[in-house]
């Protein structure tokens, strides 16, 4: 048996190392956080999409009592971006989150499920969306969204 190896590459960074419109958009997924309905788990998650015209599509996690019938805030915003906006690709995503004390220190990865989800956004448009995840201590950022999701459930086409 051959025991192979893969890597994820991704950067750290700070606030003042985005571009204004990059850093316009960390802004809008924290402010998103305050819009988030989670009664249950008290983790409220904001993400901000940017679409290719520059257009910012944001949403927020809506928790329902009949777990898991709730939705995610990467799902939220970019299933609204891709149906409203079905012909302007995403280019980047991004995710903050804050308890009941404020805003995580550390950044949050998305679930499997919204890892997927994102993924078919980049594979339908043929562009890779950069991530964004923020923390008030750490922010990565993250090339692809295939770069977080390297076993894949995709077509074989």
């Amino acid at each position: 048996m051959q025991k192979n190896c893969l890597k994820i590459e991704y950067s750290k960074a700070h606030f003042e190392d985005f571009s204004p419109q990059m850093q316009a958009l960390i802004e809008q997924a924290k402010q998103e956080t305050a819009k988030a309905y989670a009664p249950y788990s008290r983790f409220s998650v904001g993400a901000a999409v940017l679409l290719a015209d520059g257009t910012v599509i944001c949403g927020s996690n809506q928790e329902n009592i009949a777990y898991p019938s709730g939705l995610c805030a990467e799902r939220t915003a970019m299933f609204y971006a891709n149906a409203h906006y079905p012909d302007i690709p995403p280019i980047a995503i991004a995710i903050a989150a804050r308890n009941e004390q404020g805003m995580l220190p550390r950044p949050i990865c998305p679930c499997g499920s919204c890892r997927q989800a994102l993924l078919e956004s980049e594979i339908r448009y043929k562009k890779k969306i950069e991530v964004i995840l923020y923390g008030t201590q750490e922010i990565y950022l993250i090339d692809s969204i295939a770069d977080m999701l390297p076993f894949a459930f995709v077509s074989l086409d």
